[in-house]
């Protein structure tokens, strides 16, 4: 059974820094990328970054390319999304998921991300 527990949320005033944290279990034979979302209210779901489970190949958004780093301890089990220069743009639940290749496999609870 798969779980995605993620922390590290808060409120930050525009250009400060947040690091968020997915703590991760029960990943399945099949999931080949882990990564994170976010949804704005009234906006829809996107993709913020990506990596993949092997090889540790890494995708990013255009629109937090440069100021986002997805990285991940294996021997914690933890993924995590350095957000820097954050603008109020940012704001958003940020939701952690894990991919195979037929697509979302699971969904975190989300950690909210408010930046004014």
């Amino acid at each position: 059974h798969v779980q995605l527990v993620e922390s590290g949320g808060g409120s930050v005033q525009a250009g400060g820094s947040l690091r968020l944290s997915c703590e991760v279990s029960g990943i399945t034979e099949g999931t080949n990328c882990i990564g994170w979302f976010r949804q704005a209210p009234g906006k829809e779901r996107e993709g913020v970054a990506a990596i993949m489970i092997l090889g540790a190949t890494t995708y990013y958004a255009d629109s937090v390319k440069g100021r986002v780093t997805i990285s991940r301890d294996n021997a914690r089990n933890t993924l995590f999304l350095q957000l820097n220069s954050l603008k109020t743009d940012d704001t958003a639940m940020y939701i952690c998921a894990t991919w195979t290749y037929g697509g979302v496999e699971y969904w975190g609870q989300g950690t909210q991300v408010t930046v004014s």
